[in-house]
């Protein structure tokens, strides 16, 4: 059964550290059969901000019409939904923040309307991976980008078991992760085991 991957690029910067960690994860994903792998970087990909207007929670969509129109249902189509963003101020870059903020239709779907975000069988059968850079060494540098991250993951039903994380921290200038002793040895195994999880999931049914 073919795999579908949408992985979003967050970083204002493009080829920086954390979307070379991305393109590292998603090329090894790409060597596994029977996966189509859809990249979007965040900065072509037309969303704007939250308006915090709650007319979501009455007409069960956005009332903005930009780039979200088609991400909204691919994001819903997609078995794994891959996030990288490297760490602004000890948290996302306001790219994927925007973006993160933008799944309050899911929020209000889900918790407001009582609708389904996915098909009954389809839960328990999607995955995330958050991907994530930062210059800084401290052991804490990504401690306030995670709980974000699980929210936009919770919202579109994947539940916090299903995220997946490889976050590198210490790489700072432009290319810096390319000398990193592990990170793409990391994002290659984790592209595949990924994968392997998710062809499992989708040929035997979802697990209880």
């Amino acid at each position: 059964m073919p795999v579908k991957v949408l992985a979003f690029a967050g970083s204002p910067r493009r080829f920086g550290n954390s979307e070379t960690l991305l393109d590292w994860t998603l090329a090894s994903m790409a060597e596994e059969p029977d996966v189509s792998i859809e990249k979007v970087p965040l900065t072509e990909a037309d969303i704007n901000p939250c308006r915090g207007c709650n007319a979501c929670e009455k007409l069960n969509k956005c009332v903005q019409r930009d780039g979200m129109d088609a991400w909204h249902d691919k994001i819903i189509e997609a078995d794994c939904i891959v996030l990288s963003s490297p760490i602004f101020c000890m948290g996302l870059c306001s790219q994927v923040k925007a973006l993160v903020d933008r799944a309050q239709v899911f929020r209000s779907r889900k918790y407001v309307l009582k609708l389904p975000i996915v098909p009954p069988e389809r839960k328990g059968k999607r995955l995330g991976v958050f991907l994530a850079t930062a210059g800084q060494t401290w052991p804490h540098v990504f401690d306030a980008a995670v709980p974000s991250v699980k929210c936009f993951y919770h919202v579109i039903e994947i539940r916090d078991a299903d995220i997946s994380y490889l976050m590198v921290n210490g790489v700072d200038e432009k290319g810096a992760i390319e000398t990193h002793p592990t990170a793409r040895t990391d994002a290659g195994k984790l592209g595949k085991s990924v994968i392997a999880e998710l062809k499992k999931r989708l040929a035997e049914g979802t697990p209880s």
